[in-house]
C-alpha cells in the first residue's frame, strides 16, 4: 500500500486527527521541516514515520520524504488538516491500477476554507500551466500520487514552493497521464505558511513564476 509523505512545520494540532484518518494500509511519513512544537515527538507517538529535514521549504520536505518512502506509489498530503486523508484512495488507485501517472486532488473548498487571494493565484496558474502543457489541470492542488521511481527520475530541482508546479510541468514533458479528482478541502487547524497570509502567496508566486518564466 501507498507511502503517504506529509510534509510538517509546527503542526501539532492538525496531526492526531490527520493520522487518525489515514486509511488501514496507508504509511505515513511526517517530513518534520524545523518545527518547535513538538510536531515530530508527535507523530512518532502516533505511529508515524518521522523524517527530520534541516533545510528548510516545501520541496526540501517534500524531497526527503520521497528519498524516505520505500512502497512503490507515494501520495503527498498537507499535514494541516485542511485534507481529508480518507480520499487518498481517490488519488492514488488510478496509479496503483495503471491509468494514470499522476493524479491531483482538485480542491473543492468548504466555505472560509481557502482565502481569496491564494485562490486567484491558483487559478492563474492552472489557466497558465494547460497553456503552456495542454494538461487540463483546475487546481495545483497538494494532494496527489504518482510512482516513486518514475517521480525520482523527473529530477524535480525546486525545494521551495514551486516543487508542485515543476512536479506537473516535468511530467508534462515526460509525457505522463496526468489526471485530477475532486477532493473536498477544509478549513485548515491554524494558519498556513503558504496560502493564509499575502507574504505567502506572494513567495509561493515568486518561486512558480521562476519555474514557468
Amino acid at each position: 500500500m501507498p507511502d503517504v509523505i506529509l510534509p510538517a512545520l509546527n503542526e501539532a494540532a492538525a496531526l492526531p486527527w490527520v493520522l487518525g484518518r489515514l486509511p488501514e494500509g496507508y504509511h505515513p511519513i511526517v517530513v518534520d521541516n524545523g518545527s518547535t512544537d513538538g510536531t515530530g515527538t508527535i507523530a512518532a507517538g502516533l505511529g508515524a514515520r518521522v523524517v527530520h529535514e534541516s533545510t528548510p521549504g516545501f520541496g526540501a520536505a517534500c524531497f526527503a520524504g520521497l528519498l524516505a518512502a520505500t512502497d512503490d506509489v507515494v501520495c503527498f498530503m498537507d499535514c494541516d488538516a485542511s485534507l481529508d486523508p480518507q480520499r487518498l484512495p481517490d488519488v492514488a488507485d488510478p496509479v496503483r491500477g495503471g491509468s494514470a501517472d499522476l493524479v491531483l486532488g482538485a480542491r473543492v473548498p468548504a466555505p472560509g476554507a481557502w482565502p481569496l487571494h491564494a485562490r486567484l493565484m491558483n487559478r492563474m496558474l492552472a489557466a497558465e500551466l494547460r497553456r503552456r502543457t495542454r494538461v487540463p489541470l483546475t487546481d495545483l492542488g497538494p494532494m496527489r500520487a504518482a510512482r516513486r521511481e518514475p517521480l525520482l527520475a523527473l529530477g524535480i530541482r525546486d525545494r521551495r514552493f514551486g516543487w508542485p508546479l515543476e512536479m506537473v510541468l516535468r511530467a508534462a514533458d515526460a509525457e505522463w497521464r496526468v489526471v485530477e479528482v475532486q477532493v473536498p478541502y477544509l478549513a485548515r487547524a491554524g494558519r498556513s505558511k503558504v496560502t493564509g497570509t499575502v507574504r505567502g502567496t506572494v513567495r509561493a508566486v515568486r518561486d512558480m513564476g521562476r519555474l514557468l518564466a
